[in-house]
């Protein structure tokens, strides 16, 4: 019996070593997937695939706090969320807490939440640093009263997306992982290449593997030059003010099933004048940018394993997408599963 598993165990290191993944995406959700790969098999070969890496993509302009809620989560199970969620707040915290915040665009912000409802236990009161409910002296003294009946001070973390998106592919590469910058149209050019193929294609996925139940929900906000401004708000009411490194991104939108990604001024002008209302000092911010972009919404957010059938032959694909507001939030925590799963998928193909 020792003879045989000492004999089969090299077979099994020698086949994950020559083996092939290729990831399909380089936003957050594709890098951050690509890494934990790297992390759980570090003796596999990963490359990316895509038409946009940073620049281009939907994530590069997202305003992103985490503050992961179950409005975005429909049709998952709170465990399997909950263990996204403290996987996500150890990176992203540990990141923020270290010398490589600055360069990876991670910082701790005290953030407002403003809500017109009682926010009962969110997910994540438990793992961010702070959580405190406004008193209404507290609300009236900040000028939220006017416009919310509940507010909340959460010491958390704030993420500038562009300046993140580039730390992470620098570590990607620095892994040894390569990347290929092309729009792919088939499946058929994965076919003897590679082991296992990684969709995080987001809407793409429409087209490339035909899921339906992935659709846009179209965002603006601008950034603005307001140095001054150095706390995070965040309302239910279509409203947020999250200070960047440089920037203040201020929005925002959301429009179901629409996939018209130029700058809507009517809409500028409207989120200023929410914005403005809530934080008054914005108005004498002058505009840098305008930012328009499509979250990819699933329900529910997908991360499994599917066998499909490309010619005569097939291709062992690992999924993850479809996070919609939650993207920057959830792509370690959902990473961290999806890469567990082409390590499983790679252990299984080398006993066959």
């Amino acid at each position: 019996m020792d003879a045989e598993v000492n004999l089969v165990l090299p077979l099994f290191l020698l086949s994950v070593m020559t083996a092939n993944v290729v990831v399909i995406g380089a936003g957050v959700v594709g890098l951050s997937t690509a890494i934990n790969i790297q992390r759980l098999v570090p003796s596999c070969s990963v490359t990316i695939v895509a038409e946009d890496v940073v620049d281009g993509t939907t994530s590069v302009g997202a305003g992103a706090i985490f503050r992961p809620t179950e409005e975005y989560l429909p049709g998952v199970d709170i465990q399997r969320a909950r263990q996204w969620i403290r996987d996500g707040w150890e990176h992203f915290s540990s990141l923020a807490l270290s010398e490589h915040s600055g360069p990876a665009g991670i910082a701790i912000t005290p953030s407002f939440m403003l809500s017109r409802a009682e926010i009962k236990d969110p997910l994540y009161k438990d793992v961010v640093f702070t959580f405190h409910e406004l008193s209404r002296d507290e609300m009236k003294k900040m000028g939220f009263d006017k416009h919310f009946s509940y507010g909340y001070l959460v010491t958390t973390i704030v993420i500038t997306t562009k300046l993140y998106l580039v730390w992470l592919l620098k570590r990607f590469l620095q892994n040894g992982g390569k990347v290929e910058k092309r729009r792919v149209s088939n499946m058929n050019e994965f076919l003897g290449r590679y082991r296992i193929v990684v969709n995080c294609s987001a809407i793409g996925s429409r087209q490339l593997f035909g899921d339906k139940l992935i659709h846009p929900n179209r965002g603006q906000l601008l950034r603005v030059k307001a140095p001054w401004i150095k706390y995070c708000i965040y309302t239910d009411a279509d409203a947020y003010i999250i200070p960047n490194q440089g920037l203040v991104a201020v929005g925002g939108s959301r429009e179901e099933n629409n996939y018209d990604i130029s700058i809507d001024d009517k809409e500028s002008k409207a989120i200023l004048e929410r914005c403005c209302k809530i934080c008054p000092s914005l108005k004498r911010a002058e505009v840098d940018h305008v930012w328009a972009g499509l979250r990819p919404v699933r329900s529910p957010l997908r991360i499994e394993k599917e066998i499909i059938k490309v010619e005569n032959d097939q291709l062992t694909v690992v999924h993850n997408y479809g996070h919609c507001s939650d993207g920057i939030a959830l792509s370690w925590g959902t990473a961290v599963e999806a890469a567990g799963m082409v390590r499983d998928c790679l252990k299984c193909s080398s006993k066959l």
